[in-house]
């Protein structure tokens, strides 16, 4: 089917709802004893308000006010279709039912009133993105070339370990050591050997090495 179609058969059907609801709201009135002109001004009231929240909502899309007179005027409609169905004892109608449709201009015109004059939220107009200028930088050419970088690691002497202190001698064993010494050269007219000091001193070698080292015996 073409879109033409389409947008008469959708007319069509929206003018037979229309026109149903139309008859629906006027008999409801007039069963509530709206005779005469009065009965015929419902059915345009409850469509003029379901117009008016309807044209809002286009326009403000979450609008709660727009929302609930939609609802109501929708409401009407659809209570006088299924009013008028038969379950409704047209020739007896209740009380509450007269209040209601007697209340409705009155309701309609607040509604009306409310959605025309209340104002929108104007949208806000998207702030322009300022650039954010970029300093160029100038990139300098020069033939020169760059300098040689050493990858090699820098070798560096190690440190020479430290020489462990000698044991201390003390005063008593070095002139004991002495005294040896020079009885070994005065009866055998020679240095006395450092080995031969260790022997007669039982002394640990660290300690005897020392002796000799201060009494000078190789």
């Amino acid at each position: 089917m073409s879109r033409s179609v389409r947008l008469d058969a959708v007319l069509i059907q929206a003018v037979i709802a229309g026109a149903l609801s139309f008859a629906h709201l006027h008999d409801l009135a007039e069963a509530a004893h709206q005779s005469g002109w009065k009965a015929w001004a419902y059915p345009v009231s409850v469509d003029l308000l379901m117009v008016a929240a309807w044209r809002r909502l286009r326009t403000a899309r979450r609008d709660r006010a727009a929302w609930t007179w939609f609802v109501i005027a929708l409401s009407a409609s659809l209570g006088a279709n299924v009013a008028t169905a038969g379950l409704l004892d047209l020739e007896h109608v209740p009380a509450w039912l007269r209040i209601l449709v007697a209340g409705w201009p009155a309701l309609a015109f607040l509604g009306g009133t409310l959605l025309v004059h209340s104002p929108t939220a104007a949208p806000v107009p998207a702030q322009p993105v300022d650039e954010v200028a970029v300093p160029e930088v100038e990139m300098h050419r020069t033939d020169e070339p760059a300098p040689a970088v050493d990858l090699a690691p820098e070798l560096t002497a190690a440190p020479e370990p430290a020489t462990a202190p000698g044991p201390v001698v003390p005063v008593a064993l070095l002139d004991h050591a002495r005294k040896i010494a020079e009885a070994h050269q005065a009866s055998t007219g020679s240095p006395m050997p450092a080995d031969v000091l260790s022997t007669r001193l039982q002394l640990p070698a660290p300690m005897t090495a020392a002796i000799a080292a201060q009494l000078q015996l190789t």
